[in-house]
């Protein structure tokens, strides 16, 4: 078996946390940077990652020709995300 220069953390809540260069990192986190790699490696230049809602609320706003109260939603992934905008 391979042995890896991290470890799997238990959180005070029972989650899995990486434990790596004496810093704690839950798993959007290592999400979010291998999402940042992957748009690097694409050629692109990726300044933030923002969630699905945030970025469909950013959509939407370069679109709005009206004044609305818009929410958007995402129940994908098992979590309840929300946006709203006024």
């Amino acid at each position: 078996m391979q042995t890896v220069s991290f470890q799997i953390v238990r959180t005070s809540n029972g989650d899995s946390w990486v434990e790596a260069h004496n810093k704690m990192y839950s798993s959007s986190q290592i999400g979010a940077f291998a999402t940042k790699d992957a748009g690097q490696i694409a050629g692109l230049n990726v300044l933030r990652v923002v969630s699905k809602p945030t970025a469909d609320a950013f959509a939407y706003d370069l679109q709005k020709t009206n004044d609305k109260i818009i929410a958007v939603y995402d129940l994908d992934g098992g979590t309840f995300d929300i946006f709203i905008q006024f």
